[in-house]
């Protein structure tokens, strides 16, 4: 073998490693690629909304009894129950714990409440206008 063929197998040699080098790190590249489409895909799933009839939801509200502990507005009250609008916590979450509350709270199985009138009360739910400002009430400047 003369020099110049000893030059060749070496770049060769060379040339190999690095064609292995990036292989590995294009399959690390899909990996995380593909990790990070599937939490994307879960995140978006999570934040969802389903479509609601808020004028429904607030019928429904009423009728199933939600005000007698949170009132006719959501508004809540100190030894009944939270405060649930405006800007209610997450639909995923939100239907989790009706369906399966902790404390005082009955759960509220889909037989009870099926899932579409549970997405209206949710959307009546988002529908509620912030409260006012104090600075805005005359008796509380």
């Amino acid at each position: 073998m003369n020099r110049k063929d000893l030059n060749n197998k070496g770049h060769e040699e060379h040339k190999g490693r690095g064609q292995r080098f990036w292989r590995s790190h294009l399959r690390v590249l899909c990996v995380l690629c593909g990790s990070f489409w599937t939490i994307s895909a879960l995140v978006v799933a999570q934040t969802t909304v389903p479509a609601g009839n808020a004028q429904n939801g607030r019928k429904l509200f009423a009728a199933d009894g939600c005000y007698q502990c949170h009132g006719y507005e959501a508004q809540g009250a100190a030894p009944t129950g939270p405060r649930l609008g405006p800007r209610p916590i997450g639909f995923v979450q939100f239907s989790k714990y009706i369906r399966h509350p902790t404390g005082q709270m009955p759960p509220y199985t889909s037989r009870v409440i099926p899932d579409a009138a549970l997405a209206d009360i949710y959307a009546f739910l988002q529908s509620l206008p912030p409260p006012r400002s104090a600075d805005s009430i005359p008796a509380l400047r």
